[in-house]
């Protein structure tokens, strides 16, 4: 099951690319662009959770609108 406005495939694709890449990483022995340590990959997840969040409340600021950049 899927939450609203979720495309599996593209989830699974995502994910499977993910797995690829982390693994083209490891097999040339490359550090990852990404935190190798649980806490590091759980503020990851907090900052995706946070955008959701706000999405979700339906509040903010058009920032870059109010700075004239856009």
């Amino acid at each position: 099951m899927c939450l609203p406005g979720m495309d599996l495939t593209l989830t699974i694709l995502a994910l499977l690319t993910g797995v690829l890449a982390g693994g083209l990483f490891s097999f040339f022995q490359i550090p990852i662009p990404a935190p190798p340590e649980l806490p590091g990959l759980m503020g990851i997840v907090g900052i995706y959770l946070g955008y959701k969040m706000i999405q979700w409340l339906d509040v903010g600021i058009d920032l870059l609108g109010a700075l004239g950049v856009q």
